[in-house]
């Protein structure tokens, strides 16, 4: 350069992504290890796709030709095909199967847990990469299958630590939503009008019922000035279709729903079909037991689900409880997974009609609420740090990282060239519970001495706040070497 600077680059993330430290790593492994055993507990197999697929794949988020990243990330491949990296674990499932249907059984029950990746708008808590939790059936239009999927749906979010009462997961049909849209005099063959008319519905939870009528009709501008078009719908169509998208409805009011509609004379083939199959849902979560009184499985005709491959019944998680947003106000949490039936898009690939549900949860989102609930999430094992007292001779060193790693505890030994005052400020930055110190006077007399790193970050807080923790803890004792294994075993336990 001409002023003979160097030029670096800035170290940064990219927007809408971000770096995760080892606390919250430590409690998703533990929840996925938690959802993986509850999806095989009902029998369904792993599968792994890969990150990335041909872009026209993808169905409904294929880009548009002018605009090849719209929504995904795409790029060209060395044949000049374009490829994306994979929006949703749904759309690669269909092409698996098409691709390999004659060697699966039928029905196909599979899950996979994998990232996605979303060339979305970021924003606080949403993010372009994040892992999904996927379990689906392909091959039987049965309602049953749809059943047990709401049902493994609701014992996955108890798996990992919610309570009933804390969540409930509400039941819709996209059968129902059509029959209604055709009663008010719109054509579903007018899909670009359909679509805009279930995404303005699909945001009551978050615009209330004013902006979605809003969208519904000529338009809304949101708080940043942007403006989305609307539906242009009349105002009695906005009024019937506001009328059925009503959030309050019961799992045992769908025959009730039915009538309503049919015996106003508006009901389409669709719309019977829909009031059918959630019927049998019904009956199938009723002889199970799942339509308790706490709400854990309920019709709610709001649930709209925003991808269009979805044909039947949709369905969605929603937590309950009240929590604190980034602004400090309180709010009910809302969805952290949703899924359907989606019963046309294996036949993008084969032509033939393959009938298909699913479901998804959103981990970070279900781990974020975990933890603002404060349930019982998985912290990383505490750790112990071995000092090294002859920077020329670390071998004692490693010689009793070896043995504690080998009973099953965590265990580093410094690496470092510091000295001793170092590899103790070494040892609180990573968090480490115990320092383990053996010099010479230790090593001649067979001990070691334990310093309790946990214990000396409380006594430097104010003596009302360490006084009932502390107790008769020693800040630093000195045990046999022939104890250690036994010795820091219970050091350890006293920390929890």
């Amino acid at each position: 350069m001409a002023d003979g600077k160097q030029s670096r680059p800035k170290a940064r993330t990219v927007r809408g992504f971000r770096d995760r430290a080892a606390g919250e790593l430590a409690a998703e492994r533990a929840m996925l290890d938690t959802i993986r055993r509850t999806y095989e507990s009902y029998g369904f197999d792993a599968l792994e796709t890969p990150f990335v697929e041909y872009t026209d794949a993808l169905g409904k988020f294929l880009p548009d030709v002018d605009r090849p990243n719209a929504g995904v990330f795409s790029f060209r491949d060395e044949d000049e095909q374009w490829v994306s990296l994979r929006y949703d674990l749904t759309a690669p499932l269909a092409r698996y199967v098409a691709e390999n249907q004659q060697f699966l059984p039928r029905p196909f029950r599979r899950y996979q847990i994998g990232t996605v990746f979303r060339n979305d708008k970021p924003g606080p808590g949403r993010y372009r990469e994040f892992i999904q939790c996927d379990a689906d059936t392909v091959g039987t239009a049965s309602p049953s299958a749809d059943a047990e999927m709401v049902m493994m749906f609701a014992d996955t979010l108890e798996a990992v630590g919610l309570k009933r009462g804390e969540y409930s997961i509400r039941i819709n049909s996209r059968k129902l939503l059509d029959g209604v849209i055709e009663s008010v005099g719109i054509a579903l063959a007018d899909g670009a009008l359909r679509g805009t008319i279930l995404r303005a519905l699909d945001k009551r939870d978050r615009l209330g019922e004013a902006g979605v009528r809003l969208l519904l009709g000529k338009g809304r501008k949101d708080e940043s000035g942007d403006f989305t078009d609307g539906a242009n719908l009349q105002p009695s169509q906005i009024d019937e279709l506001l009328e059925f998208s009503n959030p309050d409805a019961k799992l045992d009011g769908v025959k009730a729903l039915g009538q309503k509609f049919s015996g106003e004379g508006r009901a389409s083939s669709l719309w019977n079909e829909g009031v059918e199959e959630v019927a049998r849902i019904a009956d199938v979560v009723r002889a199970c037991g799942y339509d308790d009184e706490d709400g854990r499985i309920v019709l709610d005709t709001s649930i709209i689900r925003g991808l269009e491959y979805y044909t039947g019944a949709v369905f969605e998680a929603q937590l309950t409880f009240p929590v604190q947003n980034e602004k400090g106000q309180t709010v009910v949490f809302g969805s952290v997974g949703g899924g359907g039936r989606y019963d046309d898009l294996v036949a993008r690939f084969t032509g033939q009609r393959t009938p298909a549900v699913g479901f998804s949860i959103g981990v970070s989102r279900l781990l974020t609420a975990l933890q603002m609930r404060k349930a019982a999430v998985a912290a990383v094992a505490p750790l112990v740090v071995v000092t090294v007292f002859d920077k020329n001779d670390a071998s004692p060193a490693f010689a009793m990282v070896r043995e504690l790693r080998g009973a099953g505890i965590r265990a580093e030994a410094y690496v470092g060239t510091g000295k001793m005052g170092d590899q103790f400020k070494y040892a609180d930055k990573r968090g480490a519970a115990l320092a383990i110190i053996e010099g010479p006077d230790e090593r001649a007399k067979g001990e070691v001495t334990v310093k309790d790193l946990a214990l000396g970050a409380e006594l430097a807080k104010s003596v009302e706040s360490r006084a009932a923790w502390v107790g008769n803890r020693e800040a630093q004792v000195t045990i046999k070497r022939t104890d250690l294994v036994a010795e820091i075993r219970r050091m350890l336990a006293r920390e929890h």
